[in-house]
């Protein structure tokens, strides 16, 4: 099995209807039978049409993983629940992104979102910092394909009070590293009390490349991924959740390039860690999250200076899947019939607003725009797509641009307490007046007056 990125280029929709559906069929035009798209975002778009990048699996029809459903389904929401306010908080992986692009470095974003709503759902690359994570009391840590699938309607999320948590790791050819990476597992068994039933080491491991697409985002390419998924399927009692630990292959030179950027480079590792997790929680219905192995006992033992602050928490770490097993100990599971409104499952109809980078559409954002979920764009939080989301076939009243996530929080915050958000600023327009005059009251009009 295959899993690798394409891109295509799509002409502007020349009719009325739904972006979803359209992307779907340039998609099933482009893409190979026996080959499914495991991700989809659009890059760039003008009036010409739109730049789109896909995570292809390639070869799953010879696996003995079922297919799953098509990542474009899509169920409308049949309600808007008021019984709590909850926002999903986004910082797309691979994308440059100015705050969250590098290593946990959006947590204290999402602490403070997370402090102006009932329950946060957010995804690993807004919290995981190597050995850190600083996840909310109130929030939920949803790898990002199940957060697409929660707001297109096609799956529901339930709280626990703990996984099990299958890790998976490479078996390394330095020893060293291994046993790192299972301490680890047991410090987080020691300190959290995690349930980790065990570590089971892939020999040989499965091949994980980063790569950069057109647009300068982080991607890759994983091969011979049958290995990881005959594991899981031969221990699928086992685990509620899997964590993962690969070597991820990189130019040489990367690292230290990196961490002199001083933030001006794409994390190199986070597209194709996304594409991989993208793929596992899509087949398994299972949280799941990945962290980067050392690739030598060298590396382990560079030291690059002081670093940007966003960087910090990768330059002081050993070893990076604390953040993992810390998110997924309490991950929420996957519910795949969210259309029933069942009692503690939170489906799209729960959900009270989307907070995103300005520019970015994937399908989070389409399913926000067809299920009628206010979105508010960050301005501040700049990064590699191009797009306007005002072009977007919004409702009114449903897209909010902001310069920053101090302003996203008051949004959120009048959002939760019913205020118009136009009604605090000032000046305040006047009040619209119009005059409604039905067809029979004009006839009787003219018949009193004459013609």
């Amino acid at each position: 099995m295959l899993l690798s990125e394409q891109e295509i280029d799509v002409p502007a929709a020349g009719r009325l209807g739904s972006l979803i559906e359209y992307f779907e069929q340039a998609v099933r035009d482009h893409v190979p039978e026996g080959q499914i798209p495991v991700r989809f975002v659009v890059t760039r778009s003008d009036a010409k049409g739109y730049h789109c990048e896909l995570g292809v699996l390639a070869g799953i029809d010879d696996s003995p993983c079922p297919r799953p459903a098509s990542i474009f389904d899509f169920v409308p929401r049949q309600d808007d629940s008021a019984e709590q306010f909850n926002a999903v908080l986004l910082v797309p992986t691979g994308i440059g992104a100015e705050i969250g692009g590098h290593a946990g470095d959006a947590g204290p974003t999402a602490r403070l979102l997370a402090a102006a709503c009932d329950t946060l759902i957010t995804h690993p690359n807004v919290v995981n910092a190597s050995d850190i994570n600083e996840l909310p009391d109130n929030a939920l840590y949803v790898e990002g394909s199940v957060i697409c699938r929660l707001l297109m309607g096609t799956a529901g999320l339930r709280k626990v009070r703990s996984n099990r948590v299958l890790l998976v790791i490479d078996e390394h050819q330095e020893p060293t590293i291994t046993k790192l990476v299972i301490n680890s597992a047991s410090a987080a068994r020691a300190t959290l009390g995690i349930d980790c039933p065990r570590v089971v080491r892939m020999d040989p491991p499965i091949r994980v490349r980063a790569e950069h697409s057109s647009s300068g985002s982080a991607v890759g390419r994983v091969e011979q991924l049958e290995r990881l998924c005959d594991l899981l399927l031969r221990r699928r009692s086992e685990f509620d959740a899997v964590a993962l630990a690969t070597l991820i292959e990189v130019p040489e030179g990367v690292h230290e390039e990196y961490f002199h950027s001083r933030g001006d480079m794409v994390n190199p590792w986070g597209g194709v860690e996304a594409m991989l997790t993208h793929s596992i929680s899509m087949l398994f219905d299972v949280p799941s999250a990945h962290a980067p192995m050392m690739e030598s006992v060298e590396m382990l033992a560079a030291t690059f200076g002081v670093v940007d602050p966003r960087m910090s928490a990768e330059a002081v770490s050993r070893c990076f899947i604390h953040c993992v097993l810390k998110g997924l100990h309490r991950s929420p599971r996957i519910v795949t019939d969210a259309t029933s409104r069942r009692a503690g499952v939170l489906t799209a109809s729960d959900v009270s607003c989307l907070v995103i980078p300005d520019g970015c559409v994937g399908l989070p954002t389409l399913a926000a725009v067809e299920q009628n979920i206010p979105v508010i764009a960050v301005r501040e939080n700049r990064n590699r797509m191009k797009n306007d989301l005002e072009s977007l076939p919004f409702a009114a009243g449903r897209l909010f641009l902001v310069d920053n996530y101090l302003e996203a929080a008051g949004v959120m915050t009048a959002l939760k307490a019913g205020v118009a958000v136009e009604t605090v600023r000032r000046p305040l327009r006047d009040t619209v007046t119009a005059t409604d005059r039905s067809d029979r009251q004009v006839v009787q009009a003219r018949q009193e007056t004459g013609p």
